[in-house]
């Protein structure tokens, strides 16, 4: 539960910000999304493995984005 400590005086559009921001960065809504349906551990490693490769290949300059 999140919990934004808000005080008297403040907007209640600066509270819903913090509410977002907060949100956002307990990232339960990528957890939610992850657990819809079950990954297998090697098609998971597999998929970072790809990301990574892709990553590398970005930075060496072989693919442009």
């Amino acid at each position: 539960m999140l919990i934004i400590d808000s005080k008297d005086c403040e907007n209640i559009d600066k509270a819903l910000k913090k509410y977002k921001k907060k949100f956002e960065k307990s990232k339960v809504l990528l957890q939610l999304r992850e657990r819809q349906a079950f990954t297998k551990p090697s098609v998971r490693r597999r998929t970072q493995v790809l990301k990574a490769v892709y990553k590398q290949n970005i930075a060496i300059g072989k693919i442009e984005k």
